[in-house]
Order: structure tokens, then C-alpha cells, then sequence
């Protein structure tokens, strides 16, 4: 069976709205991400990565004792019938030569998240919020979460502030050492995509997965996989990433990589996002070196093939525009699309151009159209800013019955 899964989610609030996640949004909470994925995304398994907090571990056992949480016997919870949850905690670590990245750990049950928390409290200032410094490295983070039955996943790897090839080492079998050989998968994050990945060969016996890292409810889902599976639970979903059984990674589904906040260069003075060849080693505009390397810039200068090498159980990697970066789809056409069409998978990928037009009018159908055909044009993101889908008349667009 085919499994609809986004596996980095955060949380923004816990208990009685409690900060986890502090640039996440207070809505962000366990119960209401099972819901919005329930609901409105059409995911049918979600990995929560901050659940090692102890805030939030209260949540979920709350959760659990009122029922509206199910364990399963394959690991992770069930919501309602309807969404298998994934408990999760992401963790920052930092290298010897003082490079800092950040690793997305999963756990079967609440007994072995709660044994990965009662550790972490020994490393992390303060264990109840998300993402946090343990000032282990990442090979030291890793046997904890093994010996805590769980699986690690290098998140966001090739981002240039906090991750391993953004910010540690041009491999990660340095970093890892023997532990490389007992990671299954890696995440690339919204700047790059598996056509990059595929350029490095120690990433081509590893599973790809693309993730939301979802900061709000909307942004859930704007990346995501498609994973065969039996059954959506942990034990299948490590399966899936380990290839076993007929379980693989069927397929990524991802931003175009030009919409991520990192993809190219930027330019720390005179915020020019680079243009040119890359790597481009300075600002293109004013020649400074003040800049923030940009994701494709990184993956050229440490690439091993100048064309992407993908091997055979590489799955397909297919772009995709979420709603809220089309132009013209604000919250009153969001809403009015999810409620004709019951969930975002379904507009993206399924509902026609005439049945879009009658909800929203023909120009912002055209518009999804085009997103979904890649026929968009994009100016790509750079610095901690988003790039965008960009198109001459969008301040014409109007929504039907909206003055």
C-alpha cells in the first residue's frame, strides 16, 4: 500500500500554550497537527519531531489515557482512525572543529521517547524546548538514539547554517564513522532535491526523504513522500527507509528547490541573491564575501559527478507548488478549495482546471494549473528568504464573489 508521510513537524506550544518550537506558531500543537493532517492535508502518517519534550509528552500521554491517541502494536500512535503519528525529536550537535547540524530521531512507542528525554535532559540546557545544542556530536547523538531503539535521520543536510554539509563536512562517513553505515536515510531539505543529492555518491545507498519541516499548520505538507508500506506504523516506516521486505521510499514529492530560503548565495551587504554559475564565491553586485553560501552553490563545489547519478531504487523526485506559494491563493481561496475538494493533495494534484475555476475563478486556476504542470516562473530564494512563483498581472486576480 501507498502511505502519504511528512516526517518533520514541529511544535509550536504545549499544555496550557507553552513554548516548544519558539518561531513556530502556538497553534502548532500535537492534537492539532493529527487533525490539520487528518483533515485538510490527506497525510496519512506524520513524524512530530518535538516530541522529547516533556510538555509535550504530557500532551501526548493525555492523549493516550483519553483514548484519542491508540498505540499500535508496529509502533506509533493512531488519531481517530484516520492518521498514524510518529514520535519524534530533532537535536542540534556540534563537531569537534565547532560545525553545528541538526538529526530528526524516531521512536516506536512513548516508553523509548520518554528513555531518549531522561538522556537528553543530561546534555540540553532546557529539554522542553525544540531543537536544542546537546554539545554531542552527531556519532554521539546517534548511538544514544540506536540504544534508545531509534532511527536517525540527518536533517535538512545540505542547509548552510546547521546541518552536515552545509556546515560540517563535505561527507558525512567522516562525521559518522562506522555509525554512517546504520543510517538509512537522509532528509534534503526545501533547497535542495534528489536530482542534487544524486550528484554525491556516499548519499546513493541511502533513502531520500522530503519533508515540510512545517513551522504552522498551513506549511504541513508542502513536502512530502510517498512510502510502501503494509501498514502505517514506525516498524514499517524503518522498513521503508531501510528497503526491506518490498517497503522503499516510492517516491519524494518536493518544492522546486528555487523556492527554499537557502538555494543560491547570498549577499550578507547588499542582499543580491546570486544569478550566476555556480558556486559563486562573492556578491555578484558589490564583490563582497559577506555571504551566505546557497544550497546549489555547496552541493557544486562538493559534488563527485557533475550530473546526477541516481541509483536503481531511487524513486521519482516531483516538484510541487504548494497553494500558498501560487499567486492569488490567500486564505479565502485556500479555504474555499480545501472544503470543494476535502484536502491540498486533492487540488495539487487531482481536481481539473474547469472544477478549480468554479471554486476560485479562471485565473487562479490557471495559475495551479501551471504550478502543477511546472510551468511557473520562479526567482529562487537566498539568505533566509523564500524564492517565489512570480507572474505580471497577479494584483488583476480576484476571487469570485470577493470585491
Amino acid at each position: 500500500m501507498l502511505f502519504v508521510c511528512d516526517m518533520h513537524i514541529h511544535i509550536g506550544s504545549a499544555g496550557n500554550r507553552q513554548a516548544v518550537k519558539v518561531t513556530a506558531s502556538k497553534d502548532l500543537t500535537f492534537a492539532n497537527i493529527a487533525k490539520e493532517a487528518a483533515e485538510r492535508k490527506g497525510i496519512d502518517v506524520v513524524g512530530i519531531i518535538d516530541c522529547a519534550s516533556p510538555r509535550v509528552i504530557a500532551d501526548i500521554e493525555e492523549m493516550i489515557d483519553t483514548g484519542e491517541m491508540l498505540p499500535l502494536d508496529g509502533g506509533g500512535l493512531r488519531y481517530r482512525e484516520a492518521v498514524t503519528v510518529i514520535l519524534g525529536s530533532e537535536v542540534e550537535t556540534r563537531e569537534p572543529g565547532g560545525g553545528m547540524s541538526h538529526h530528526c530521531s524516531y521512536f516506536p512507542d512513548i516508553r523509548a521517547l520518554k528513555a531518549f528525554s531522561a538522556i537528553m535532559e543530561q546534555y540540553i540546557t532546557n529539554v522542553n524546548l525544540s531543537s536544542q545544542a546537546c554539545g554531542l556530536s552527531a556519532a554521539e547523538l546517534f548511538r544514544i538514539a540506536e540504544g534508545c531503539e531509534g532511527v536517525m535521520v540527518p536533517a535538512h543536510c545540505f542547509t548552510p547554517h546547521k546541518s552536515p554539509y552545509g556546515a560540517c563536512v563535505e561527507r558525512m562517513a567522516k562525521m559518522f564513522g562506522d555509525a554512517w553505515e546504520r543510517i538509512p536515510a537522509i532528509e534534503l531539505g526545501l533547497s535542495a532535491d534528489a536530482f542534487l543529492a544524486d550528484r554525491i555518491q556516499e548519499l546513493s545507498d541511502k533513502s531520500l526523504l522530503s519533508n515540510s519541516d512545517a513551522h504552522s499548520l498551513p506549511k504541513i505538507g508542502r513536502e512530502y513522500n510517498i512510502l510502501q508500506m503494509e501498514q502505517a506504523s514506525f516498524a514499517e516506516f524503518a522498513k521503508a527507509l531501510w528497503r526491506q521486505d518490498g517497503r522503499r521510499v516510492e517516491a519524494n514529492f518536493g518544492l522546486d528547490p528555487r523556492l527554499g530560503k537557502y538555494h543560491r548565495t547570498y549577499c550578507e551587504d547588499c542582499g543580491h541573491i546570486a544569478l550566476g554559475e555556480p558556486p559563486v564565491p562573492a556578491c555578484e553586485r558589490c564583490n563582497s564575501t559577506n555571504i551566505t553560501r546557497g544550497v546549489l552553490d555547496r552541493i557544486v563545489q562538493i559534488a563527485d559527478y557533475a550530473e546526477p547519478h541516481p541509483p536503481e531504487h531511487r524513486g521519482p523526485y516531483q516538484y510541487q507548488v504548494p497553494l500558498q506559494f501560487v499567486p492569488g491563493v490567500g486564505s479565502v481561496a485556500l479555504n474555499r478549495l480545501i472544503n470543494r475538494f476535502g484536502s491540498e493533495m486533492a487540488v495539487l494534484h487531482q481536481a481539473t482546471r474547469a472544477e478549480i475555476g468554479q471554486a476560485v475563478g479562471e485565473k487562479v486556476a490557471d495559475l495551479i494549473i501551471a504550478a502543477r504542470e511546472g510551468a511557473l516562473r520562479l526567482q529562487a530564494g537566498g539568505g533566509g528568504r523564500y524564492g517565489r512563483a512570480v507572474t505580471k498581472d497577479t494584483s488583476q486576480i480576484r476571487l469570485p464573489g470577493i470585491s
